[in-house]
This record gives structure tokens, sequence and C-alpha cells, in this order.
């Protein structure tokens, strides 16, 4: 249903689609992976009953910084994306979106992400500076580091503190152990991503996680959401959080767990399955939280 009112969009417009490809519209599973842990501080933050003003803010706000950093991905890649049998067919590296065109739909995404911010308060306004900068330095970042999965672990984490500050105006410091279990989450299931390009990755020179731990790369991983799963708990520990919650993080562990079993042959397309197989994971812990404030209410 999804999928074929994006594709209708195309006899309105004959170029419509390709600006929807670019922005990436019609692969949310980069939204949700954003959305979840970002309604997660913010029901943690609404001890259980945000402000829908702020839901609908948040819920708006992702779809389009998610967007946003699509396209400036894609400007950052359009010399390597031909390059690469995944993206070869992305508009901005097919030719479809001209690199101007690609600035100006990135400027009035950012105009209406940064319109939403100006509806909470001055606190979120600041800190939303902060995601601008991240999320348009992380494309860049694959042609100096190793660790350009960190930086975007920092650009999708973003939302927890800005989330903690529109619903109380204030910034605990237990937000910090979500924010760090969702980076550690974040670099765990993008070097999955990046094992589906690593042989591409390899021949152009493009550098990430999933080049630097090699053979070692699926034990990393598990260590990573291990990791994360333990902020997570000491998250639920300073929030009060009960059985559901960690019902939860059961569910995103065997979710884990499936994933390392899967790629153990590292095949790229498993690989990029268990990539989106994170989605289940973060709604798990989402819809642990939401029923623990919930039925702990009722």
């Amino acid at each position: 249903m999804y999928q074929k009112l994006l594709h209708s969009t195309n006899r309105l417009h004959p170029r419509a689609f390709d600006f929807i490809q670019l922005m990436r519209l019609d692969r949310p599973i980069g939204t949700y992976l954003l959305l979840w842990p970002t309604l997660g501080a913010l029901w943690i933050a609404g001890a259980g009953a945000p402000s829908v003003k702020n839901v609908i803010i948040f819920i708006l706000g992702v779809i389009l910084m998610r967007a946003a950093g699509c396209v400036i991905n894609d400007f950052a890649d359009r010399n390597f994306d031909g390059h690469v049998s995944r993206t070869k067919k992305r508009p901005l590296a097919t030719g479809k979106i001209t690199t101007k065109e690609a600035w100006i739909l990135f400027a009035v995404l950012v105009t209406l992400s940064f319109g939403l911010v100006l509806l909470t308060n001055a606190a979120t306004v600041w800190l939303s500076f902060g995601a601008l900068a991240v999320a348009a330095l992380y494309p860049f970042m694959k042609r100096y580091t190793y660790y350009p999965q960190v930086v975007l672990g920092a650009a999708f984490s973003w939302g927890i503190p800005m989330a903690f500050t529109a619903e109380t105006g204030s910034l605990p410091t237990e937000a910090w152990l979500l924010f760090i279990a969702n980076m550690l989450w974040t670099v765990g299931y993008d070097t999955y991503y990046a094992m589906a390009d690593r042989e591409d990755d390899l021949k152009i020179g493009i550098k990430s996680t999933a080049v630097l731990f090699g053979e070692a790369d699926r034990i990393i991983i598990l260590t990573l959401q291990g990791m994360a799963l333990f902020c997570l708990i000491l998250a639920g520990v300073r929030f009060e959080l009960g059985q559901w919650f960690h019902l939860g993080l059961f569910i995103a562990a065997a979710c884990f767990a499936w994933e390392f079993w899967k790629t153990r042959t590292r095949d790229p397309l498993i690989c990029f399955k268990a990539f989106l197989h994170n989605h289940w994971a973060g709604l798990a812990i989402l819809a642990g939280i939401v029923l623990d404030y919930a039925l702990k209410t009722a």
C-alpha cells in the first residue's frame, strides 16, 4: 500500500519518484531506526504521558531529518555510488537529480525541521544545531576515518537529549545512558550495513567499521549490542522501569542473537537483512517502555 502510494506520485510529476528515492521515503527502515529510540526517550521523559504536541513534533522531525540526512549522504557519495552495486542507481549517481536540486531540497528539509524545533523551547533549539552538525558531517567521515558509524551513532542518538529538554526543559544525567546505548546499537547495526558493501568499499577506498573490524566483525557487533543492552538495563534502574521494559530488552537480545547466527557466512544480502532486522529490536524496546508505563498507571 505504502509503496503503491509512493509510485503513484510519478503520475503527478515524472520526476517525483526520483526525489522520493533521494530522500529514501520509499525505504522507511532508516526512519524506524531513528524513530523508535527517540520516541522511547520521549516516553521516559514524559513518565509515560508525553505531550501530544511533542510526539507529533518529533515524529515529523525524524521523518524530515532522516530525509535530509539521505540527501546530504547521496551528495557526498555521488562520485562513489556508481561504483557500488547496491547504490549505482541512486538519482544523484545516475544524474537524474542535479547537485543544485539536492542542495535546495536539503535546505528545505532542514528549514522545515528547524521550524518544528522552534515550537519547543530554547534548550531544544540549541541542541538542534548539534543535531544538524553531526548529520551533515557523517557522510564525509568515511573518507577520513574508519569510524563513520560512530558519527552516525551520534546523529541517530541526538533526538534523545532533545526529547528530554523538549518534554521537561532539563537534561538529566541518566538520559546519557540512553544516548550511549543507542550509539552502541547504531554502530552495531550500521556495521552489518557496511558489511554488505565491504568488497566494493575496499575497491574504491571507502572506510568503515566493517573494513576495520575484518574477520572480528560479527563478534564485535554482538559485543556492542550487549553493551547497549547493559546501558539500557542501567537506565531502566535509574528511571524505575519494570518487567515489560525488561521483556522488550529480552526480545531485542533474541533479535541480536538471530542476526549473529544468520550472518555467519557473511553473505552481503544476509548482512543487509540483519541490518534491516534491527528495526524489530528497536520496536520491541519501545513497546516495552510504552507498556511498562501504561500498565503501571493502570
